[in-house]
């Protein structure tokens, strides 16, 4: 399914196939807590790897939570 945000199309279920397999991956490592909530930071990186180009959705979640560990690093040590 492809939604409309602003003028570029979204493939909502791309977008959500790698949100679910990064997020799995993040709270079995415990970097986002086990719940139903989702991690917007997360979802922003995806979204922006999407918009750069990447539609692989392995590619796309293993991107976002290489992206997610370093910013969080970042933050840790900031």
């Amino acid at each position: 399914m492809l939604v409309e945000r602003g003028r570029q199309a979204m493939n909502v279920e791309l977008v959500s196939e790698a949100y679910a397999i990064a997020a799995n991956y993040l709270r079995r490592s415990g970097a986002i807590p086990d719940s139903l909530v989702t991690d917007e930071r997360l979802l922003r990186i995806i979204v922006k790897l999407l918009q750069q180009g990447e539609f692989n959705k392995i590619r796309l979640a293993n991107k976002a939570i290489a992206r997610f560990e370093t910013q969080s690093e970042a933050r840790a040590v900031a």
